[in-house]
């Protein structure tokens, strides 16, 4: 795949990098980002109807931030391989997991190196033959507390609960941690959900759960024009190796 020059993107990350760089010790991660939502990519028709991607502008942004060309970027639940795929543009190796075959088989398609992407099960993650991990960024399958749709299979279940799913979260990146290099870093988008006026704490119960596992480093806003849920804001958690 060929590699895009430099855009005005890229330029706006530039200099959110540098301004990161100004900021006292004291703060270990930037607290609050403004980024343009889309995908340069189009989806397929028959995927269009459940484009829940998180935006190039801020896979990119983390890419960046986070790791350095040559380095491993991981994601447990690759979906339609946005972070894969500016991995690989970006000069990092890029693998993940995909559990939906059809989605996995379109990510392949995408990849310079189609074998990187396993058509797998992500609460599976350590049976899988994975380099150590520089980077594992991700924006994990949403759920309301309500719901009962098993989102670690695609929705495919019913008759699954909000406490399950935390637990399984904690399980996976338990699993993360054990393939991560010593100075390796963890970045999970999330969003609380507000649905027929029951807000269910996501990002928050995410954070609490993978701290178990993980050291919590701290959380980054990130503001957009639209975004969904009943928000027009996501966080970035943030962990490392304890």
């Amino acid at each position: 795949m060929k590699r895009r020059g430099q855009s005005p993107l890229t330029e706006r990350l530039k200099m959110i990098n540098q301004a990161h760089r100004k900021s006292p010790p004291s703060e270990p991660v930037q607290t609050w980002l403004t980024l343009p939502r889309g995908n340069k990519l189009v989806l397929p028709a028959r995927f269009r109807h459940e484009n829940v991607r998180a935006a190039d502008s801020l896979v990119e942004y983390c890419i960046k931030e986070y790791s350095v060309e040559g380095q491993v970027v991981f994601d447990p639940f690759a979906g339609y391989g946005t972070t894969l795929v500016l991995a690989e543009e970006l000069g990092r190796r890029g693998y993940g997991i995909e559990f939906s075959p059809e989605k996995a088989q379109y990510v392949k398609g995408l990849l310079a190196d189609p074998g990187r992407l396993i058509h797998g099960d992500a609460r599976k993650l350590k049976e899988y033959d994975l380099p150590l991990i520089d980077l594992c960024l991700t924006s994990p399958p949403y759920t309301h507390r309500s719901d009962t749709e098993n989102p670690f299979v695609d929705y495919r279940q019913k008759g699954f609960a909000y406490s399950t799913y935390l637990e399984v979260m904690g399980d996976i990146f338990a699993q993360v941690s054990e393939k991560m290099n010593p100075n390796g870093r963890v970045v999970i988008e999330a969003s609380n959900l507000k649905k027929d006026g029951d807000v269910t704490m996501l990002a928050w119960d995410i954070a609490r759960e993978v701290s178990q596992v993980l050291r919590f480093e701290g959380e980054t806003i990130i503001g957009w024009e639209e975004y969904g849920y009943g928000y027009n804001h996501s966080y970035c958690l943030v962990f490392s190796k304890p």
